[in-house]
């Protein structure tokens, strides 16, 4: 593997922790939404990844197999959890009933959402910093 292939990588897991990151945010920012612009209440969100694979155009002139792969976002899908009811006869949302839906966010799982997206991303910068200095170090030798 070459020193781009190894950036081209961990520059893919960067931009996806970020995207994790990004909806954990929103989600954990509307966790008391009640009322969204399509009408009841905010909906968690969550990313979807897929592994795809990384080919350079020198990959398919020498036909290598594709085994090297990058991390990609291929959708924000809805979570289908039930939303959560809660009597508030006083909330301007209530039904009749005095019952307010609110949204599906679980904090706690969004926290660790965060938290998990700061680990993955941490590892891809460490990874980036290894192959810089493992290429600063090639160029010393080059130079000698």
């Amino acid at each position: 593997m070459d020193i781009l292939t190894a950036l081209k990588i961990s520059g893919s897991g960067l931009k996806a922790e970020r995207a994790r990151l990004n909806v954990a945010s929103m989600n954990l920012a509307n966790a008391n939404t009640t009322r969204t612009i399509e009408g009841g209440p905010y909906r968690a969100k969550s990313v979807v990844f897929q592994a795809k694979p990384l080919q350079t155009f020198q990959d398919v002139l020498n036909s290598t197999d594709d085994k090297l792969r990058q991390v990609e976002v291929t959708e924000v899908v809805e979570d289908k959890k039930e939303l959560k009811a809660v009597y508030d006869p006083s909330h301007p949302d209530a039904d009749e009933n005095g019952i307010v839906l609110y949204p599906n966010v679980d904090e706690a799982e969004q926290m660790v959402d965060i938290i998990s997206a700061r680990r993955g991303y941490e590892a891809n910068v460490a990874a980036i910093e290894s192959v810089k200095s493992m290429a600063i170090k090639a160029l010393d030798i080059a130079r000698r």
